[in-house]
């Protein structure tokens, strides 16, 4: 409606001129003393030709408006979508389409090109900062005070933000190597708590595990780091207390702290890529890129996560590992 409507207006002039020259007959008969009788059988045949040229008009038109709507949109398919060249203005628009083809083309050949490279450089990098983190490890096995047992938790802070830019750039890679097939819960939970002992121990913080005898179809490694990211920022966040981890309903994974809880208004958004919200703010070292890669990370798998919390009491994470049939490898 809204294109028939513009299609009218643009032909106005058109209609005016038409009535205009139907006027100009009827008072030249008329000053010639003719039956004005005679020039309305003309101007009912000419008004039946007139409306048939406009309505083929009309939908000649609105077939190119359609195609060109489909090459607004600059889709791989933009070189299926070329006008017929009817006319010159067909041509010159053809001639449009090509040049901005061929733009689109090489802005995207460049972009590929200059991630391709960014993404090689920073895998390299995450490759080649584990082995010095690794040697420092070994090294500080060898001692044992308050130093060494400092520095190693600062070290494994390192090393946890050096495996979650690795996760960032595979995440949307076309290599992602997700392995679909059938594991246990509370060997993935298991791995998670121990890498965190360290930390439990040293914040005096209480674990409440209940095993969840469950297994679920999904990526272990994948499942691991975002139960390891969720398990970090409740030790993070918990100053005292306890983290409970237990299962809900048969098929939602729950991890839950008495921490210093999210505050209403910014829990609708901590999944949102970047976003730090008030504890973010209090904590300079925040980055807001944790919860986003657990979201997507949990979508890429087929699950669910939600979470909610008191200020000042806790945070409770739900993982609903039930997810889409798919195969398994």
């Amino acid at each position: 409606m809204k294109f028939f409507i513009s299609y009218l207006k643009q032909r106005k002039m058109v209609f005016i001129a038409f009535i205009l020259f139907a006027l100009i007959f009827i008072c030249s008969f008329a000053l010639y003393h003719i039956s004005v009788k005679s020039v309305v059988y003309p101007f009912i045949v000419c008004s039946f030709f007139g409306l048939a040229f406009l309505v083929s008009d009309y939908l000649r038109r609105l077939k190119k408006h359609k195609t060109l709507e489909k090459i607004c949109a600059f889709t791989d398919s933009l070189a299926d979508c070329q006008l017929p060249a009817n006319t010159i203005d067909d041509e010159d628009y053809q001639k449009i389409i090509t040049l901005l083809m061929d733009e689109q083309k090489r802005r995207d050949t460049q972009m590929n090109m200059k991630y391709s490279d960014m993404i090689d450089y920073y895998t390299l990098w995450v490759h080649q900062i584990k082995t010095p983190i690794a040697a420092m490890k070994l090294n500080l096995q060898n001692y044992d005070n308050e130093l060494s047992r400092t520095v190693s938790e600062d070290l494994f802070k390192i090393e946890q933000y050096v495996e979650m830019v690795l996760v960032f750039l595979r995440l949307d890679s076309d290599y992602t190597d997700y392995v679909i097939k059938e594991y246990s819960v509370d060997d993935i939970i298991k791995c998670a708590v121990k890498k965190f002992a360290v930390q439990f121990i040293s914040k005096k913080i209480r674990l409440n595990y209940d095993p969840v005898c469950k297994t679920v179809i999904t990526d272990e490694k994948w499942l691991s780091f975002v139960i390891e990211q969720l398990l970090s920022n409740s030790i993070k966040y918990t100053k005292s207390g306890e983290i409970s981890i237990f299962l809900e309903n048969d098929s939602t994974l729950c991890i839950k702290d008495t921490g210093i809880g999210i505050a209403s208004e910014d829990l609708p958004r901590i999944f949102d890529k970047g976003y730090t919200g008030f504890n973010g703010r209090e904590d300079k070292r925040a980055s807001g890129i944790g919860l986003y890669l657990c979201k997507r990370i949990c979508s890429n798998l087929g699950h669910d996560i939600y979470a909610s919390s008191v200020l000042g009491e806790g945070t409770e994470i739900r993982i609903n590992l039930a997810r889409k049939k798919l195969e398994i490898e």
